[in-house]
């Protein structure tokens, strides 16, 4: 392995997922302050998107989007066993390929980390625990370090000039024990819950799956960087899908606006949203709990808001 410090990249729908740039600023952070060459593992045949990292490994033979966890974690041990340092995003599909990896290695796993300190060539991570009341600092001494980054929680590594030394290694996948016969993607064009910049959110207020239509238009108009999440009672009743709730019990999310639209604001869906930059929240009960952790409250009929509040938008765009 030609790195110590190795960034496994996601890889979803063939498309290299744009949280990989931010365990990428880690790997740079760590190497400015120890020393150690970095560079980024990638299984699978895309490279768009790292042209600015110094280095990348491809594993051969490429592995496909729908090869199971347990061949990318193969892949992943034996290129990386010589690594001091091995980093990946913290989404679902990371925190799982990473664990499976660290079995592999016999390492432990800093897992969904939302901060990094590097002092005097040691590392701590920093982990939020108890939907977020509680920051944990955590150092790993032992060979190799690993850790997943929750997505956002870190700036992306800035895009520089086209630098990047492409190199490729052989790995034994091993027979896979698991089948994964289609990969698909349900919405298209439609940004991750965990790495949009603005965050519309609808809870049991929007009173039925008819009336998301409010809440699309609302996304629009705030332009790509929106996307739409939903409250656990929303999901539970099949209103929208589980990728889309937000909480203590479905994804934590850090973006940069949050529009909670008719959602109470129960401590557990208040965990989930806690590290928003900014909280709208839209209710007609002024007593509700999510007027206690937003910046901004509208108090009134969303029915009659989220139009208002479009067509003001588009007004000033």
């Amino acid at each position: 392995m030609p790195v110590s410090i190795a960034v496994i990249a996601e890889v979803v729908q063939g498309q290299i997922r744009p949280a990989t740039k931010e365990a990428c600023m880690a790997a740079q952070m760590i190497a400015s302050a120890t020393g150690q060459r970095w560079g980024v593992v990638v299984l699978g045949d895309s490279l768009d998107g790292l042209e600015d990292v110094p280095e990348i490994i491809r594993i051969r033979p490429s592995i496909p989007g729908t090869a199971g966890l347990d061949v990318r974690a193969n892949a992943v041990a034996e290129v990386c066993a010589d690594c001091s340092v091995i980093l990946m995003t913290g989404t679902s599909g990371g925190n799982d390929l990473m664990g499976r990896v660290a079995q592999h290695l016999n390492a432990p796993l800093a897992a969904d980390c939302i901060g990094l300190t590097v002092a005097d060539q040691q590392m701590s991570f920093t982990r939020a625990l108890y939907g977020g009341k509680i920051l944990s600092t955590v150092s790993i001494s032992t060979s190799p370090i690993m850790a997943t980054f929750r997505p956002r929680s870190l700036p992306a590594l800035p895009t520089g000039e086209s630098t990047a030394k492409v190199s490729v290694v052989d790995a034994d996948l091993g027979i896979s024990q698991i089948s994964v016969d289609f990969v698909g993607q349900a919405i298209k064009d439609r940004l991750d819950v965990t790495e949009a910049d603005i965050v519309v959110s609808g809870g049991r207020g929007m009173q039925g799956p008819e009336n998301w239509e409010l809440l699309e238009d609302l996304a629009l108009a705030l332009g790509p960087r929106a996307t739409l999440a939903c409250s656990r009672p929303v999901s539970d009743s099949g209103w929208r899908p589980r990728r889309e709730h937000v909480g203590q019990t479905g994804r934590s999310i850090t973006p940069d606006l949050y529009i909670a639209c008719g959602i109470s604001g129960a401590i557990q869906h208040v965990a989930g949203i806690a590290r928003s930059k900014c909280i709208v929240a839209i209710n007609k009960d002024l007593d509700a709990p999510i007027f206690q952790v937003a910046d901004y409250g509208i108090v009134g009929d969303l029915f009659e808001v989220i139009p208002a509040l479009a067509a003001a938008i588009r007004r000033l765009v």
